[in-house]
């Protein structure tokens, strides 16, 4: 399964959230394995702009 789309909202960051918790035990190179690298991609990519830590 292909995502490749952007989280746009936050709603939309916490659904993916939500749907990455299910696949933290996925195996690499399965389509649940693919599923969570695109989510964890996404949600780093919306942390990146959205949720910058002080440093």
């Amino acid at each position: 399964m292909t995502i490749n789309t952007a989280i746009k909202n936050d709603q939309e960051y916490e659904a993916a959230l939500e749907a990455i918790e299910q696949l933290l035990e996925a195996e690499p190179g399965t389509p649940n394995g693919e599923k969570f690298e695109e989510l964890a991609k996404m949600i780093t990519e919306y942390d990146d702009i959205h949720h910058k830590l002080n440093e």
